[in-house]
């Protein structure tokens, strides 16, 4: 089975709903939408209204009724003819609770989770984008939140910022884990990095293995993505062999520690390690290695 296949994709990329783009630049259309849209509020903290229900936690939608639509609204797309948006506001929404992505984006169906790490990741973008990049004026919402504008006529879009997180093995039982300096002890995960500008996505994961703990790699192969918006991030999934001395030498600046580990070190997971949440592309490529899905 690919790693990419519907029953392996990483927990984030179950996005199921329209998009519809095409619709953000019709005006009578969103109008017409509006009356019927489930909106979603997404507080200052990025936290969302959650109800408990039989089925395990859902996210707490809105109707318009009570709403402006121009009061900052984006448009998120549609499913099942309905139509969903994302509005800011506060806690004064009664909830069960109000909860995270990290918290809560494991437990949601497909739909559900792939309209939260819309709204999350448009939420990050419009807060970072209050004033011009160009000129430093103060920019608007524009195109059913899809654009912001200044009044010069600069133009800025949401952007992603791709990122690599790379399963390094020998190509036999062992695979590399280490702890971000950053990171409270017996926390472990593959390696990753930010790709740079003018670079493409397999330069940099050999690159950025070699800084964070020196050894070369080769045979650099996909294995899915996941949007990650934490501000913006898409982690593009990789596996990558080591050619040459195995020998690690770590950078301190950015990696505590790393080890070489065999499949069942790493199945084990000893109390003194603790693997990455379900929730990240990081253990969906560590179990699809563990399955023998990946190399």
């Amino acid at each position: 089975m690919s790693a990419t296949s519907p029953d392996r994709r990483p927990l984030l990329s179950r996005a199921v709903h329209d998009r519809a783009g095409i619709r953000r630049r019709d005006d009578d259309w969103l109008a017409a939408a509006w009356g019927g849209a489930q909106v979603l509020v997404v507080d200052p903290d990025y936290t969302v209204p959650i109800v408990e229900t039989a089925d395990g936690p859902r996210l707490q939608w809105r109707s318009t009724s009570t709403l402006d639509r121009d009061d900052g609204h984006v448009f998120l797309g549609e499913y099942d003819a309905t139509a969903y948006a994302g509005v800011r506001g506060t806690r004064d929404l009664a909830a069960d609770r109000w909860l995270g992505l990290r918290e809560v984006g494991a437990d949601l169906p497909e739909v559900e989770a792939g309209l939260l790490v819309e709204a999350i990741a448009l939420a990050q973008w419009h807060d970072r984008h209050v004033f011009c990049p160009l000129c430093g004026r103060v920019t608007t919402s524009e195109q059913a939140g899809w654009v912001r504008r200044c009044d010069q006529g600069h133009q800025q879009f949401p952007r992603t910022d791709p990122a690599v997180i790379m399963l390094v093995h020998d190509g036999g039982d062992r695979c590399i884990l280490g702890r971000q300096a950053v990171w409270p002890p017996g926390r472990f995960s593959i390696l990753a990095g930010f790709v740079e500008p003018g670079e493409s996505a397999e330069a940099a994961v050999a690159r950025e293995v070699f800084e964070e703990v020196g050894v070369a790699v080769t045979d650099v192969r996909y294995a899915g993505s996941q949007p990650w918006p934490f501000p913006g991030s898409l982690m593009l999934g990789f596996t990558a062999e080591v050619t040459g001395d195995p020998t690690l030498h770590i950078d301190n600046d950015e990696i505590a520690e790393a080890h070489w580990l065999t499949r069942s070190e790493v199945a084990d997971q000893p109390a003194f390690r603790r693997l990455p949440p379900p929730l990240s592309i990081a253990h969906r490529i560590i179990t699809d290695w563990l399955d023998g899905v990946l190399p």
